[in-house]
């Protein structure tokens, strides 16, 4: 459902079991709202300038805060947004509707069936940003997930998967190892916070040929929420020996503790 910002005139969180998911304002599509959203979108301005038309899928599209980010600042990119929540996309569609001639087009289907749709080497980019309630569905965390993933990607193509865990992040390694067995190089962005066990939240993973740790770590050094890019030896060292999730083994994110809660 969504929510009015009672502090910002004609923005509304996106509230989902009670889990506010995402924050849209209409009226200016670069505020991000959520601090893992600007990490995603770090990514973005790092792989891609700003006016590059793009080619991009999005699995989970809450009140389309990322595709309404990539329209504003990359005009005439053609995107494709996965929603199965098809009550929520209606009521997107009648109070916050997607500006005219966006060239976002929404598909009430789950991502796993949507994607299989899309033919080989159609994507620069596939924003995973999925949840069922406060939890990431089992389905899109698995190495056969991935395989299709890399299908549907160019050979220059970027993965963004956001998911969410706490120490001593069981899940969050064994998702780290399934996107490293199909793309290189991979990076891991979270707060300090997160990382030192202080709280649950929000790990951002982005993995494919452009993905620079360097450009990232320094997105993350200057922004208004400071986060840690892990990369290299050092994100190998912390996944260790954990290997992906399979369709036969998938799990679920965890819950957060406390019950619904607001991911930033």
């Amino acid at each position: 459902m969504l929510v009015p910002d009672p502090s910002v005139p004609g923005a509304y969180f996106v509230r989902v079991d009670g889990t506010d998911q995402s924050f849209v304002d209409p009226s200016d599509p670069l505020r991000l709202e959520f601090d893992y959203v600007q990490r995603i979108a770090d990514v973005i301005d790092s792989i891609a300038p700003k006016g590059e038309r793009m080619r991009v899928i999005h699995v989970g599209g809450a009140g389309m805060t990322l595709p309404r980010y990539i329209a504003a600042t990359r005009p005439t990119s053609a995107q494709v947004v996965f929603e199965p929540d098809v009550a929520l996309t209606e009521q997107i569609r009648a109070i916050i509707p997607l500006p005219r001639r966006s060239g976002i087009k929404v598909r009430p289907v789950d991502g796993r069936a949507g994607l299989a749709e899309v033919g080989d080497d159609h994507a620069d980019l596939v924003i995973v940003d999925a949840f069922a309630g406060s939890r990431v569905p089992a389905e899109l965390t698995t190495a056969e997930w991935y395989a299709d993933v890399a299908r549907v990607l160019s050979p220059e193509g970027v993965i963004v998967v956001n998911i969410t865990d706490r120490v001593p992040f069981l899940y969050a390694k064994r998702v780290v190892a399934g996107i490293a067995d199909r793309f290189q190089p991979v990076v891991c962005a979270l707060e300090p916070a997160t990382l030192k066990g202080h709280r649950f939240g929000n790990l951002v993973i982005a993995a494919g040929r452009p993905v620079d740790h360097a450009t990232l770590e320094r997105l993350a050094n200057r922004g208004a929420f400071p986060y840690r890019v892990l990369g290299g030896l050092h994100l190998a060292r912390w996944v260790g020996k954990f290997g992906a999730f399979t369709d036969a083994d998938a799990e679920q994110s965890l819950a957060p503790l406390g019950g619904p809660t607001t991911f930033r």
